[in-house]
């Protein structure tokens, strides 16, 4: 499930788009800057959201403090990971190192995805928790890491096994 050794796929974008090799990492890199600013101002807010939680005065009827902290961690850890690309790209700017920029901001934007899906399922398990019980939000936290696992997960593998061609016009 390497994403990078895609000699299939460079192959395919230079016979069906006529893309050089640069084309395609510029195409790659402007699609993957979309996708992170999908994410990072909710990222963000989430993160800001966490960290200002402790602060207010019925935190202290929180009952599930480690899950609190891991979901911070994880929310701090996904912020840094989906935010990465931009401190990479102003670090590499002009140094015509745009292999290494697509492929090292493709797995932060993966290793972010995973915290940021971990984080949302420890918000939660805190909300339900915090609403109607323990027991409520480890049933809640449960079902949305399998939502994650599965819409973020099985699906986009299952669609990438499938031989789907594009019809010749």
């Amino acid at each position: 499930m390497d994403a990078d050794a895609a000699q299939r796929d460079q192959q395919w974008d230079h016979r069906q788009r006529r893309e050089t090799e640069l084309q395609r990492l510029d195409r790659n890199w402007n699609s993957l800057l979309q996708e992170l600013r999908v994410v990072q101002t909710g990222v963000q807010l989430l993160t800001g959201f966490l960290l200002t939680l402790p602060f207010q005065q019925r935190f202290d009827i929180l009952t599930l403090h480690g899950v609190y902290l891991a979901t911070v961690a994880c929310s701090v850890g996904a912020t840094v990971l989906l935010i990465a690309p931009v401190g990479m790209h102003r670090l590499l700017f002009r140094r015509h190192r745009l292999v290494v920029l697509v492929s090292a901001a493709h797995r932060c934007a993966y290793a972010g995805l995973v915290l940021l899906g971990l984080a949302l399922t420890g918000v939660t398990v805190i909300i339900f928790d915090a609403v109607s019980g323990m027991a409520a939000g480890l049933i809640a936290g449960a079902c949305a890491l399998v939502l994650f696992a599965l819409f973020w997960v099985l699906v986009p593998l299952s669609l990438r096994t499938r031989d789907v061609r594009l019809p010749d016009y």
